[in-house]
C-alpha cells in the first residue's frame, strides 16, 4: 500500500508541474497558448482557464491527501523501530564458543619479578 502511494504522489507531482507551466498568467490571452482564437471554439471564451485551474486544484487536494497519507505510514514505521513492546524485531541469541583459558604471560625481567632467585645451600 505504501508503495501504491508512493507512485501515485510522484505522478501527481509532476502532473500538477506539467499543468502548471501550460498556464499562463493573468494578464496573457487564453488562447495565446494554443496558437491564436481557435481554442476559444474548444473551450469556450475563458473555458481553458478555468479547466487548467480546475485540474490544477484537483490535483493539489490529492496531491496534499497522498501527502498525509505518506506521513501517517512514516510516522507507523518509526513507532514500530523504537517501540519496546512486542513489536520489535526477534534477533537470534549470540553464539558462544568455548575457548581454553590464556595463561598470563611471565616476563624475567627485575622490575616486574616478584619471586627472589633461588640460593644454593
Amino acid at each position: 500500500m505504501h508503495t501504491f502511494v508512493l507512485v501515485v504522489h510522484i505522478i501527481l507531482a509532476v502532473l500538477m508541474i506539467l499543468l502548471i507551466l501550460i498556464q499562463q498568467g493573468k494578464g496573457a490571452e487564453a488562447g495565446a497558448s494554443f496558437g491564436g482564437g481557435g481554442a476559444a471554439t474548444v473551450f469556450g471564451a475563458s473555458g481553458s482557464a478555468n479547466f487548467l485551474t480546475r485540474v490544477t486544484a484537483i490535483l493539489t487536494a490529492l496531491f496534499f491527501v497522498t501527502s498525509m497519507t505518506l506521513a501517517v505510514f512514516a510516522k507507523k514505521q518509526t513507532a514500530a523501530a523504537y517501540s519496546l513492546g512486542a513489536t520489535a524485531p526477534v534477533t537470534a541469541p549470540a553464539q558462544t564458543t568455548t575457548t581454553a583459558p590464556i595463561k598470563p604471560v611471565q616476563t624475567n625481567s627485575p622490575e616486574t619479578s616478584t619471586t627472589a632467585p633461588k640460593s644454593a645451600n
